[in-house]
């Protein structure tokens, strides 16, 4: 078949299925094109995107401003790998730590190499800085956590279905439970030896919970007290997502550590990043880290592209008062139904649970429901269903989702 010929969903879905590993149960949904919050499947039926792509594509499918800077650094240089310099990688490396307000940034690709790169720099600097004896380095995660799925941090996952059979697993991990400050306090003062704290502001793929007011400050404050670093994953809640352009920013949290992805391209190239002051950061020496493509000329011309976006279209500033627009329009339907427990969630992340157990198809059924209506969205640990479209989205289609979403669950109602 010539990858010129247009595939219709049937086939394309049965040519994955035989050539393609099957690590994804995706919606039976062949999406071609994308503009904006929309996207189209393979037929042309238009939908609105509710997921974003797990939210890399905030700055909504295709921006011409991103794309733009792609094509015009695709014409010009792809690929140097790091053995030379190239002419984009310190623009865009003064531009990400100012806007962040870090010193150092140490550029990947993907959400879990950042992650993985942010263990490997808060191991040694405890090694080096804080004077752990090596082999010894802690890290204090959080149960439910996401950060991925490679087999060091799949080690801390409580998630069977990503963890069966894929040991032996990587030791220096102590799991607490989430927005528990007591548990972070007992393991810090209990605990010889903890180099750090990995958190997800918001916890994600759990089902996006959204931790007590104060957390995410007083934990910052407990890692200060014990020497330790606090380490912010916003792969998926940074870059404007829930309303601030970090979510730590909620509680002006500054962390020790950041990391990146997803909408730090706005979707349209693998770019992820690891943030931190000197101190923390200057441990890093030739050939201890890296990346044949992190820093890539591309990468750096798409990154301050989508950064640039975010400030100058006001993101933040549309996510907070859409949120709040979405959360009150389902609450309001909450109050009256049988099929949905509650709503919550920050910004342009939210989630609604379903009344049913995890083990149902209840919220599958109403995803594709959803589908029929024109928006795309997904479920999370079986009865949750996960709401995050494009910041670019205006009130005027937030409502008419909102329709879609509360029409859809009324059919759903016992």
């Amino acid at each position: 078949m010539s990858v010129l010929e247009t595939l219709g969903s049937k086939d394309a879905i049965a040519l994955e299925d035989k050539y393609g590993a099957h690590n994804y149960h995706p919606l039976p949904v062949v999406l071609s094109r994308g503009e904006g919050v929309y996207v189209w499947d393979a037929e042309g039926k238009k939908y609105y995107d509710f997921l974003s792509a797990y939210s890399a594509v905030n700055q909504g499918h295709c921006h011409p401003k991103i794309i733009n800077a792609m094509i015009a650094q695709a014409q010009k240089l792809t690929l140097t790998s790091r053995a030379f310099y190239n002419d984009q990688l310190g623009v865009y490396e003064e531009y990400i730590t100012k806007y962040f307000g870090f010193d150092k940034v140490l550029p990947m690709n993907t959400g879990a190499e950042a992650v993985e790169t942010a263990i490997k720099i808060c191991r040694k600097w405890a090694y080096e800085r804080k004077g752990i004896a090596e082999q010894e380095a802690k890290i204090i995660v959080c149960e439910n956590n996401f950060h991925g799925r490679t087999t060091t941090i799949i080690s801390f996952s409580n998630d069977e279905n990503a963890r069966k059979n894929f040991g032996p697993y990587t030791a220096g991990f102590i799991k607490i439970a989430y927005d528990d400050l007591d548990a972070l306090e007992n393991v810090l003062k209990s605990e010889e030896n903890i180099a750090g704290f990995l958190v997800e502001p918001i916890q994600g793929e759990a089902g996006v919970y959204v931790p007590s007011e104060g957390y995410l400050a007083k934990a910052k404050q407990l890692c200060e007290n014990h020497n330790v670093l606090f380490i912010a994953d916003e792969v998926q809640t940074g870059i404007a997502r829930t309303g601030k352009l970090l979510a730590v920013n909620h509680e002006d949290v500054q962390p020790d550590i950041l990391i990146l992805g997803k909408a730090l391209s706005g979707g349209a190239y693998p770019v992820s990043a690891v943030l931190a002051n000197d101190e923390i950061m200057n441990v890093i020496k030739p050939g201890q880290h890296g990346s044949t493509f992190g820093g890539n000329p591309v990468a750096a011309a798409v990154a301050i592209a989508a950064l640039e976006v975010v400030e100058k279209e006001n993101l933040a500033e549309n996510a907070e008062k859409l949120g709040r627009l979405f959360r009150d329009k389902l609450s309001q339907y909450c109050n009256h139904s049988n099929i949905v427990k509650l709503v919550r969630g920050k910004g342009l992340l939210n989630a609604i649970v379903i009344n049913d157990t995890e083990d149902s198809s209840t919220a599958w059924d109403i995803c594709m429901a959803m589908s029929e209506k024109g928006l795309l969205a997904k479920p999370t640990h079986g009865n949750i269903i996960r709401f995050a479209p494009p910041l670019v989205m205006n009130e005027e289609q937030l409502l008419d989702c909102v329709r879609i979403i509360t029409e859809t669950l009324t059919e759903f109602e016992k």
